[in-house]
C-alpha cells in the first residue's frame, strides 16, 4: 500500500514509522532484524531503508595505493524485500541521484516494481567524502526534482529509451525530503521552498522532513509550505539525541539549531547514558506535541538502533 493511502486510511490518527540503515558488508541481517523486532508491536505501516552512495577505498598493489570504488552498505532493495516478506510491512527504499546513472536508477525501479514495492524516497544524496560540494554522477540525475520526474515518467510507461505499452505499469508513491531549517546549500528558506514545490509539481506525493528539535520550526515550515501551494502530507522526521558529541555533530553536519534548554540539559549529563535518557525524554515531549497538532506520521531516524525509539514509542503509541 502507498504511504499516502496509509495516511488516508488512518483518518487523522498519527502513525508510527522509522528508518533503518542497511548493515555493512559482511554483517548478518539478523542484527538488523533484532533491532526491528521490538518496534513491530507499534504497527508501523512502512519502514524506510537508506541507500549509501559509493566510497573510495585504497588497495595496496605492488607497493602503490590503487584507488577503487566500493559500496560499504549494499543491498537496499534486497533488504526492503526481505523486511516486506518477513514482517508483512511496506518498505520504502531510498533512491539517490549521487552514485547512480539514470540507467542504473531505472533498473533499480524496475526491480522494486517486480518485488511489489510501491513506495520510494527520491533524494539527491550527499557529496562524497573527498568533495566539498555535491557533484552529479556522469549520466545521472543532477537534482532530486529530476529523479522525481524520472520516477513519474516510469509510472506513465516512459522508459529512458522508449515508451513501453504495458498492462502493469509502475505506480510508485514518491516521497521527497523537506528542510524546516532549509537545506544547507540553499541560500534562503524561500528558495528552498521553491525547490520543494518543484519536486511536488514533478510528482512527489509526500514529504519527510530532516530532523529538528524545535517543533515551532516544523509548524512554521508546514504553514509556509501551504502558502507556497504545497498540499501533500508533510511527515516530521525525528531523531532522539543520544551522545554528548551530538551537540557539535548534528549542527555541523545538518546545519540545524538545537534549543538552548536541550543543550543545557545535555551539558549537565556526566555520561552518554544520561544524555541518551535526556534525548528520549525530549523526544517524547516533542512527539506528544506533534501528535496533538495532527502530524500524519511520526517518523523516527533509528540509525539501526531501536532501544531509545522503543522507549519513546511505548510512551506515545
Amino acid at each position: 500500500m502507498k504511504v499516502t493511502e496509509h495516511i488516508k486510511n488512518a483518518k487523522g490518527k498519527t502513525l508510527f514509522s522509522f528508518e533503518i540503515v542497511p548493515p555493512k558488508k559482511g554483517k548478518n541481517i539478523q542484527e538488523l532484524y533484532n533491532n526491528i523486532d521490538p518496534l513491530m508491536e507499534f504497527q508501523p505501516p512502512f519502514i524506510d531503508v537508506t541507500t549509501s552512495r559509493e566510497e573510495y577505498v585504497y588497495v595496496e598493489r605492488e607497493g602503490l595505493l590503487d584507488r577503487q570504488i566500493t559500496r560499504m552498505r549494499p543491498g537496499t532493495v534486497g533488504i526492503c524485500a526481505a523486511i516486506k516478506h518477513k514482517y508483512n510491512v511496506d518498505t520504502v527504499p531510498h533512491v539517490l541521484c549521487g552514485g547512480f546513472t539514470k540507467q542504473e536508477t531505472e533498473y533499480l525501479l524496475v526491480d522494486c516494481h517486480y518485488l511489489g514495492i510501491e513506495n520510494v524516497m527520491a533524494l539527491r544524496g550527499d557529496a562524497m567524502s573527498h568533495q566539498k560540494y555535491f557533484e552529479p554522477s556522469e549520466g545521472g540525475n543532477n537534482y532530486a526534482c529530476e529523479l522525481v520526474e524520472q520516477i513519474e515518467n516510469l509510472n506513465q510507461g516512459k522508459y529512458l529509451h522508449d515508451v513501453i505499452e504495458a498492462d502493469h505499469k509502475s505506480d510508485f508513491c514518491i516521497g521527497v525530503a523537506g528542510y524546516p531549517e532549509k537545506h544547507l546549500e540553499a541560500p534562503s528558506l524561500k528558495t528552498d521552498l521553491r525547490r520543494l514545490k518543484e519536486k511536488v509539481d514533478k510528482g512527489a506525493d509526500y514529504i519527510v522532513t530532516q530532523m529538528f528539535f524545535d517543533n515551532s520550526k516544523y509548524f512554521k515550515f508546514v504553514e509556509d509550505a501551504k502558502k507556497a501551494g504545497i498540499n501533500v502530507p508533510i511527515i516530521p522526521g525525528i531523531k532522539p539525541i543520544a551522545t554528548m558529541r551530538h551537540l557539535q555533530l548534528l549542527p555541523q553536519v545538518f546545519r540545524i539549531d538545537l534549543p538552548e534548554q536541550l543543550i543545557s540539559e545535555v551539558e549537565k549529563c556526566k555520561s552518554n547514558a544520561e544524555v541518551r535518557q535526556v534525548g528520549v525524554e525530549w523526544c517524547i515531549e516533542q512527539s506528544k506535541e506533534l501528535m496533538d497538532a495532527g502530524a500524519p506520521v511520526l517518523h523516527y531516524y533509528s540509525m539501526g538502533k531501536s532501544s531509545n525509539v522503543q522507549q519513546i514509542a511505548e510512551a506515545i503509541f
